[in-house]
């Protein structure tokens, strides 16, 4: 096995320039002034902080990746939060100041967002779920008003193909993991680019390449929807989604499926959930339930790359430190074989 070596062994990593008084002068520069608190937020692939201002109010400061996106297509990704905030969509859209969302400073490019507290969803609740499908279905509506012009598609080649490709060209695996591994990686991929795994019923006929694209939250996972109480007579409360660091064109159902938790009995049971809200503001295509263990196998594939592509940044190692062992590899390529065989099953019914 060949990781990509560490920060340590071929100098910082960029990143590690950005120290507390960079992130203060960042906001100074943009006309915001921090009183000095600095709180680091959960976040792997940038480095987010809330910052606390001198006047008491509380902004939350994204530094993006370096290399990862290009200007206009994080350009594309605040132009898609400007129109969902402006349709009334509770999402967390960068604030503009000094007529821009996108800044400069240090080298770092950055935003900042207003901070808005709240909780995980509670997703066993299927009042929550059936709220959060009316969101997903208004997202969506905006979202199918026209494509994105640079940010990329989720396919097959883009999260399956390529990760597979570059994981091996590069010695990431461990010699005696490799055969497995890449054995299982090419049966799921072969099963998603046929979509015909002798499933009954028309959903057997139904891949990623017949799925109408559309512009996506993309990774909206529970740690992206934020829950507030209900004040009724107020009138707030209920989600707000954050992060749409993943935008890209896909099927619905990718913003879906990742709320889907438990077994197939509780799984039919929240997904039932999610469509009784989506269906009441968008039309959902069933087909698409056909799409959600491909998904899931192409999120399975494009982790592992993910994670092997960040390892020269430090803090992969620190909160990684299984990733690369023989164990690991072993636990991915039984995973692997789980989801060809959930692949081969029916699909989910709502």
């Amino acid at each position: 096995m060949t990781l990509p070596s560490s920060a340590g062994a071929t100098g910082a990593h960029p990143y590690e320039q950005l120290t507390p008084d960079v992130v203060l002068d960042a906001l100074a520069s943009v006309g915001l002034y921090g009183d000095g608190r600095l709180t680091a937020l959960g976040s792997y692939e940038n480095r987010v902080y809330q910052a606390y201002l001198e006047d008491g109010e509380r902004v939350v400061a994204k530094f993006y990746r370096p290399g990862r996106w290009s200007r206009a297509q994080l350009d594309e990704e605040h132009a898609f939060a400007a129109e969902l905030a402006a349709a009334e969509i509770p999402v967390v859209a960068p604030l503009v100041l000094q007529g821009a969302t996108l800044h400069e400073h240090a080298g770092f490019t950055f935003s900042v967002s207003p901070w808005r507290g709240g909780r995980p969803p509670e997703l066993d609740d299927f009042e929550v779920l059936e709220w959060i499908g009316r969101f997903l279905a208004r997202i969506h509506t905006v979202g199918a008003a026209r494509p994105f012009a640079t940010r990329p598609t989720l396919d097959l080649q883009c999260f399956g193909q390529d990760s597979l490709d570059w994981l091996l060209a590069e010695n990431i695996l461990p010699l005696e993991s490799v055969t497995a591994w890449r054995t299982g990686c090419e049966q799921a991929l072969a099963l998603i680019a046929g979509s015909r795994a002798g499933v009954p019923g028309e959903s057997a006929h139904f891949g990623l390449r017949d799925a109408s694209c559309i512009r996506l939250h993309g990774d909206c996972h529970p740690g992206n929807i934020l829950w507030t109480p209900v004040d009724e007579a107020a009138g707030t409360g209920g989600p707000h989604f954050v992060d749409l660091d993943d935008a890209r064109m896909g099927p619905a159902v990718q913003d879906l499926w990742m709320l889907l938790s438990g077994d197939r009995r509780q799984r039919t049971q929240q997904l039932s959930a999610l469509l009784e809200g989506y269906e009441q503001f968008r039309p959902f295509d069933r087909r698409e339930l056909a799409l959600i263990e491909p998904l899931r196998t192409l999120r399975l594939i494009h982790y592992s790359a993910w994670l092997a592509r960040r390892w020269q940044d430090p803090i992969f190692a620190i909160n990684f430190p299984w990733f690369g062992s023989h164990d690991y590899w072993r636990g991915q390529t039984d995973m692997l074989h789980e989801q060809i065989e959930a692949m081969q099953e029916a699909p989910l019914v709502a």
